[in-house]
């Protein structure tokens, strides 16, 4: 199913993100990884392209297996690191496995490089512009508190309005753990004009020391109070763990009692996390 009719609905859904296994690693792990969050019944399930590009050659296979399980799958595609060659083979490939839809992004520069090569996209506008007649449902990413290369906010909107207009069905927010900062974002967007589906993105935290790295390179800020759990049960992995899943359960149902209506688990691959969550939500979800 395409997200886009899944969100038309107006409920109150939450869809998982996982990331395929390295090219070297088995692929055992994320099929039962993938078994267990199909078991809660997501609204759809988002397969990461990997660092770089370099874990692409699995995210068919992944998006195919989430199809397998009864789930509808959205494969992330980044066209800086490949060509336009071997976009149009894993469009083939999406489209083999039934796959309908695809989250465009620019994904990050190689560390040896300054510029893509020629026959690549340079932005993700590009990629939209190319897939739009493909008839596949088009997600893009948006950053609540501005992407890291732009300079202010009004810049990033921008940027971001071409893209919808280049034919966005929908957008996902990188995490934040304010979600004050979710609502004034979502109304600068409706001011400027940004009318499609603003989907949520909630990371739970379970690992105190990972969480500086993360906030670091994405730009996200971190509220006091969030701060004072970090500070307080980082070094206690139980202790994380409990308070990770309370917060991000908070999080989430302060969105759907103020309006939100859609809700992406960056699950990091732990399938027990998204169980404690949705077992916290089940008479939300039903209601």
């Amino acid at each position: 199913m395409k997200i886009s009719d899944i969100l038309a609905k107006g409920r109150p859904s939450v869809s998982f993100e996982i990331f395929p296994p390295k090219r070297d690693m088995p692929f055992d792990g994320i099929r039962d990884t993938v078994s267990r969050l199909a078991q809660q019944k997501p609204a759809f399930m988002s397969v990461t392209y990997g660092a770089s590009g370099n874990a692409c050659a699995n995210t068919v296979e992944v998006a195919s297996f989430v199809q397998e399980c009864g789930i509808s799958a959205l494969a992330h595609l980044t066209c800086l690191t490949s060509s336009r060659d071997r976009i149009a083979d894993e469009i083939k490939a999406l489209r083999s496995a039934s796959v309908e839809n695809i989250l465009c992004l620019r994904g990050d520069m190689p560390k040896d490089s300054t510029e893509p090569p020629p026959g690549f996209f340079r932005h993700a506008v590009d990629l939209v512009h190319a897939l739009r007649p493909s008839g596949f449902c088009l997600g893009g990413a948006c950053y609540p508190e501005r992407h890291p290369d732009c300079a202010h906010m009004e810049e990033d909107i921008a940027y971001l309005r071409d893209k919808v207009d280049a034919g966005l069905d929908f957008l996902t927010t990188q995490m934040f753990f304010d979600n004050n900062v979710y609502f004034r974002y979502l109304a600068k967007l409706r001011d400027r004009g940004v009318t499609v589906p603003v989907i949520a993105g909630i990371m739970p935290v379970t690992n105190g020391r990972q969480i500086e790295r993360i906030c670091r390179l994405s730009g996200t800020s971190l509220p006091n109070r969030f701060k004072s759990i970090v500070d307080r049960y980082g070094d206690t992995p139980q202790a994380m763990l409990d308070a990770g899943v309370a917060y991000a359960t908070e999080q989430i149902v302060d969105l759907f009692a103020n309006g939100a209506n859609a809700v992406h688990v960056y699950t990091m691959n732990r399938p027990e996390v998204a169980e404690r969550i949705m077992r916290n939500l089940r008479g939300i979800l039903d209601d």
